[in-house]
């Protein structure tokens, strides 16, 4: 996940599988959003995930449910949210939303590394928007979440707020054969790379819509970082080439932690000498 942030290592095992989690930190102070603490992972299929704590709390999920409303009460009448929907339904953004959608009349969405909304506020910031967004956006369908460190109680109030939250860990590796929005706010650079990788054809990359990092900024600090950090993203700075990107503005502090450098980004490859497809 991005950089200005504390780092904290999902237990890895054979039901959860690990993530690095990455929670932001309160003000501007950020490094390079390929920053690692850790070595990758063997490429993986997806693994049956499921809470590690199956306790049924009401009290719980009466409290999380609150925070939530609050939070959404909150952003929904804030200049930042304002603003990213005025910049959505710009016709820019607006064509490239409904060239992705084509003869779709919805765009399926898949957050992936939420964190913990019962702990921490930028996640129900984060969460918050994408709910928001399906609910000004006709054109957006249902909502999948996950991320391995999700409680019992944090599943069940996702689930009351309309949410699927699914009982595989991907590892973002998900082939996308219709139109899907992937929501995913401050989430490594290989979390991003698994997802370019296993739809790196043109007929399936046309399909996605990315709300993450930008991959802008991942390209200007490549040069900082080592081999071995830069090839976790090698396709992320593959499909700089044939990716629009369109930054999104943090109007205040109250959303900045949550949301700075973000971008949506669009892509329309074309194949060109040295760039690899899969054949379709």
């Amino acid at each position: 996940m991005a950089a200005s942030a504390k780092t904290l290592t999902a237990k890895n095992n054979s039901l959860n599988g690990g993530w690095t989690i990455v929670l932001p930190r309160r003000g501007r102070q950020r490094a390079s959003p390929l920053s690692r603490t850790r070595e990758p992972e063997p490429l993986q299929q997806s693994v049956p995930w499921a809470p590690v704590d199956f306790e049924v709390n009401s009290p719980r999920e009466s409290k999380l449910m609150q925070k939530m409303q609050i939070c959404m009460k909150k952003l929904e009448t804030s200049p930042f949210f304002l603003t990213l929907l005025d910049q959505i339904q710009s016709s820019e953004i607006s064509h490239c939303f409904h060239k992705v959608l084509g003869s779709y009349s919805k765009m399926q969405m898949v957050i992936y590394g939420i964190g913990s909304i019962e702990s921490y506020e930028n996640p129900r910031s984060q969460l918050s928007l994408a709910l928001l967004l399906k609910r000004k956006l006709s054109w957006i369908g249902g909502i999948e979440v996950f991320d391995p460190i999700l409680s019992n109680t944090e599943s069940r109030v996702l689930e009351l707020l309309g949410c699927s939250v699914l009982s595989f860990n991907e590892q973002g590796r998900r082939k996308v054969q219709k139109p899907t929005m992937f929501f995913m706010p401050h989430c490594e650079a290989e979390l991003y790379d698994n997802l370019l990788q296993e739809n790196w054809k043109v007929g399936l990359l046309k399909n996605v819509v990315l709300f993450g990092n930008s991959f802008e900024n991942y390209e200007q600090f490549a040069s900082e970082f080592k081999n071995s950090a830069v090839a976790l993203a090698r396709h992320i700075f593959l499909a700089r080439k044939f990716t629009d990107e369109f930054r999104i503005k943090t109007i205040s502090d109250d959303y900045f932690g949550a949301f700075h450098d973000s971008s949506w980004h669009f892509f329309g490859p074309v194949v060109e000498p040295g760039l690899q497809f899969i054949n379709s």
